[in-house]
């Protein structure tokens, strides 16, 4: 038998994990070296199995989020079973020490892993190690004992409200050898992100129906991080950048299909909308964070600049915390310095 990819328990992931237990069983009868692979045994296998489909489940977090600590805690098991040279079981995992942890984390960080991911890797090891305590199948004190990375802090790099808007013309790209619609196309994806702070994926996750015509509603509902839906106000020239697109697109764009299509009438990847920006980004002599998530910095900062709430915004973007949002008030510190020095009472 051929052995099986490393990525076998994010595939499992991303398929969706309806019984982790049968799942599990299965791979232990038709791909028993995937224990070798972990660098585990079927104990270990199996419990990463229940806690993956614990977190998609009822902690019901992101897809990327559920595939990353399974990659993190993947590596782990593997690290551990080298650095300690047997498999590694739940006592033995139950059994590690804080002197383990940080040897795979600096293990990590020669790798060029930055700071926030080997936070995230800690706070995976930790959920898991949180999900065997409750399940009875041991307590790891060692994770709790090792301190969370320092990670620099680094403002967003919002884009200049003329270059946000021109992102969005699709006559910014005329000389391009590409069909219209797909001009319109970039055009309208770009202008949603800005014009109503989306993430990349919320914009490409959208279906026909739940996108208003223009002058029939103003009204978006879209599914974020953990599968939360939240509303959002879209304007009235941005659903007209949609509806134009719509009109040119050769393809059929039926009720419950996504609302964007790629060249071959599938749905469009959020990599075609990154390469149309960085083709921008030259022609515009934008600097290289002007990504498309640089739109919805850009979004937050101009609605903060213009005398926005702080907690609509963080609504708006669909921050569960405002600690989250509040980020953006360091971009805009002179304005808020000025609104102290005129609204203070004790002025």
């Amino acid at each position: 038998m051929p052995p099986i990819a490393f990525d076998t328990v994010n595939t499992i992931v991303r398929q969706g994990i309806g019984d982790a237990m049968a799942k599990t069983a299965e791979l232990s009868e038709k791909e028993p070296e995937l224990t070798d692979l972990l660098g585990a045994d079927e104990s270990v296998v199996q419990a990463m199995m229940q806690w993956l489909a614990h977190l998609r489940s009822e902690r019901r977090l992101s897809p990327k989020t559920v595939e990353a600590y399974a990659r993190d805690l993947r590596q782990c098991l593997q690290f551990l079973c080298t650095h300690w040279g047997e498999p590694v079981t739940l006592d033995r995992f139950a059994a590690l020490e804080a002197a383990d942890v940080r040897a795979f984390l600096a293990m990590r960080r020669a790798g060029d892993i930055a700071g926030r991911s080997l936070m995230r890797t800690l706070a995976g090891l930790r959920s898991f190690g949180r999900f065997l305590e409750r399940e009875g199948k041991g307590k790891v004190g060692a994770l709790s004992g090792v301190r969370a990375p320092k990670i620099a802090k680094s403002l967003p790099k919002p884009l200049p409200m003329d270059a946000a808007k021109r992102l969005a013309d699709a006559d910014e790209r005329a000389g391009e050898a590409r069909e219209t619609w797909v001009l319109a196309r970039d055009a309208s994806v770009m202008a949603l992100l800005y014009g109503s702070g989306l993430r990349i994926s919320e914009a490409l996750g959208l279906k026909r129906r739940e996108v208003p015509r223009p002058g029939e509603g103003d009204v978006l509902i879209v599914t974020g991080k953990g599968n939360k839906t939240r509303m959002v106000p879209v304007l009235q020239n941005v659903l007209a950048l949609i509806d134009e697109y719509a009109r040119l697109c050769p393809y059929p764009l039926p009720a419950d299909g996504p609302m964007f299509l790629g060249a071959k009438g599938g749905p469009l990847s959020p990599r075609i909308i990154q390469l149309a920006m960085e083709r921008l980004r030259g022609a515009l002599g934008l600097p290289d964070s002007a990504t498309p998530h640089a739109l919805r910095h850009s979004f937050a900062t101009h609605l903060l600049s213009r005398g926005g709430d702080l907690r609509a915004i963080q609504e708006l973007l669909g921050h569960a915390s405002l600690s989250t949002t509040q980020i953006y008030t360091g971009i805009d510190s002179e304005r808020l310095l000025q609104v102290y020095a005129s609204a203070h009472p004790r002025r």
